[in-house]
């Protein structure tokens, strides 16, 4: 009996690191490491030892006999992967291979106990954080403007994904850590300045993520009823700083602009049946505004086919299996029809109802509320005159709508003291370093790509950028004075009303 990884997969690799026999792709070392949307275990090779299994930190990894209904595609997912791989006999004891050991950092004995600043709780954050504590005697302040440590964790990721979020849990352990010190509502900017942090600190590393919305660039945006996606996820997973009504929930039809992961969140998260969502981690206020949702539709809007959509294959293979919403393609252009035919990025779409939606009409009263998947309808112009009443897109097709979540990507945001690139939202770098004792980490850095595990490898280049910089004397000195942000953390916490070790 094999394992298989699953919906939930986070592709930081943890289990690749316990397994016996290697059968785990791809791996870090592994060119296509962090270009696929999952890792996958080889059932050929699995000999069922379960080590992946307790190491993985979101519970994705399960026995295949022991496979819900839900997630019993992944066994044969897995086992896809690796369909075109021949399978080397190996007699040896170690079952595979071994390769050579490699060391891609040398750090001398006498390395110095660094005091380094981390700003942003999130995944890219925490990896940094990690890596310093595990592998050198670094003293470290994890610092995060908001009142509640997690970043992209606690207020990113759809409430409906417990074991997700998960991985929290794993990164709270070094919030307790000797050598860690905790100061959360203290804002860069406000509370302490950039080059304050570094005067304190012999280095700084930013993980302060993508927090703002691309913008689509076309007539009607900032209309009423036109929001970001981002505001949206922050309002259901309860941001500080979220409004408290961003959707109009009276509205029959919603449509949301992408074909990303979070256009799928947001689509599933206003037409899940409320009664679901209780026992999850969603806001208490959104919890009951959705409770009163006339919402019975949401479009779900591309402009491309089907065969370049975002979304990943486990977020939709979840969607499909919802068995309270309706899932619908518009089957109105013969391309989109073709493509779930022919492409394989598009197989999943096969088996679910097809048809050429008349938007003169208005949603289904009665039945599931339903997720209609609209492809080749780049939008045009969103209509309305005092608020959001409509969508014009390709082929002047109006689509009716009292809402439309603009769901399209994310951005950095500039922060005072730091160099920033409006044309792709980051902070040049070079290897995480902006210059020896200011470093990035995670979205900010690479812009917004990869899941949560990506962060791993991202940070431990950027850790190694600032080792580096350390052995080769490149870091100014720091001209500490002990402290003043200890200080500013008291003021903060005093204004916000939390107290934090």
């Amino acid at each position: 009996m094999a394992f298989a990884i699953t919906q939930t997969c986070c592709t930081d690799a943890s289990c690749v690191a316990v397994c016996p026999v290697n059968c785990i792709h791809p791996a870090p070392d592994e060119p296509d490491f962090g270009t696929t949307e999952m890792l996958y275990i080889d059932p050929r090779s699995c000999i069922d030892c379960g080590a992946c299994a307790d190491a993985c930190p979101v519970e994705a990894i399960f026995p295949v006999e022991g496979l819900t209904e839900s997630l019993r595609p992944y066994a044969r997912i897995n086992a896809a992967h690796f369909d075109a791989e021949p399978v080397a006999a190996d007699p040896a004891p170690n079952f595979h291979a071994w390769g050579p050991p490699v060391f891609d950092r040398a750090i001398p004995s006498d390395f110095p106990a660094l005091d380094v600043a981390v700003v942003g709780t999130g995944p890219a954050g925490m990896y940094a954080v990690e890596d310093l504590l595990l592998h050198t005697s670094s003293r470290v302040t994890l610092i995060d403007r908001l009142p509640v440590a997690g970043g992209l964790v606690r207020y990113g990721v759809a409430p409906d994904h417990p074991s997700t979020k998960k991985i929290g849990e794993t990164f709270a352990r070094y919030h307790h850590h000797p050598r860690l010190r905790l100061r959360l509502g203290v804002e860069v900017g406000r509370d302490v300045t950039v080059d304050e942090l570094a005067r304190r600190h012999d280095a700084v590393i930013y993980a302060v993520g993508a927090s703002s919305a691309r913008r689509l660039g076309i007539a009607g945006e900032d209309l009423p009823g036109s929001v970001a996606a981002t505001t949206v996820v922050a309002w259901y997973n309860g941001h500080p700083d979220a409004p408290p009504d961003p959707v109009d929930l009276a509205a029959g039809r919603v449509v949301v602009v992408g074909t990303g992961n979070v256009a799928l969140d947001v689509a599933r998260i206003l037409t899940t049946d409320p009664r679901k969502l209780a026992g999850t981690s969603i806001s208490p206020a959104a919890l009951e505004r959705l409770r009163s949702s006339r919402v019975r539709e949401v479009v779900v809007l591309g402009r491309r086919g089907p065969e370049s959509a975002a979304y990943t294959t486990p977020e939709l293979l979840a969607l499909t299996r919802h068995e309270d919403i309706e899932l619908v393609v518009d089957a109105h252009d013969p391309r989109v029809t073709e493509a779930i035919d022919t492409a394989e990025r598009a197989a999943l779409l096969r088996d679910l109802k097809q048809e050429t939606v008349d938007w003169a009409a208005p949603p289904p009263e009665s039945g599931k509320r339903r997720i209609v998947l609209r492809f080749h309808s780049a939008p045009e112009e969103i209509l309305g005159a005092d608020r959001v009443s409509g969508l014009r897109v390709a082929g002047d097709v109006v689509i009716p709508a009292g809402a439309v979540v603009r769901a399209v990507g994310y951005r950095g945001t500039p922060l005072p003291g730091l160099p920033f690139d409006e044309d792709s939202g980051t902070v040049p770098h070079d290897g995480g370093r902006v210059a020896p004792g200011t470093y990035v980490v995670g979205w900010v850095k690479r812009g917004p790509s990869g899941g949560i595990g990506a962060n791993r490898a991202c940070a431990h280049e950027t850790v190694s950028s600032l080792l580096d910089d350390v052995i080769a004397g490149r870091l100014p000195a720091s001209g500490r004075t002990p402290g003043p942000l200890s200080r500013l953390a008291r003021r903060s916490w005093a204004r916000a009303g939390h107290e934090r070790r």
